[in-house]
């Protein structure tokens, strides 16, 4: 029995399912990163930053590099 060609239509409705369930996971576990950090921020005391002072604190950090941070934070 010879199997009928997935036609372009079908595929697309096939990868537009598998995107919108992506979409999905990927805001799941984004919500799921963000409570882990929340955590991490109310064991640390972080939580009495301001936040647009954590939001800066936050970006120098990335575009400096961690290890960096941490190197300049440890001589301070």
């Amino acid at each position: 029995m010879a199997r009928s060609k997935t036609s372009a239509v079908d595929a697309l409705k096939r990868l537009q399912a598998q995107r919108s369930e992506l979409d999905a996971r990927e805001t799941k576990l984004r919500t799921d990163a963000a409570n882990e950090l929340g955590k991490v921020l109310l064991e640390c005391g972080a939580e009495t930053i301001e936040p647009a002072k954590l939001r800066l604190l936050l970006k120098q950090t990335v575009a400096l590099g961690i290890d960096a941070a941490l190197a300049k934070v440890g001589k301070a």
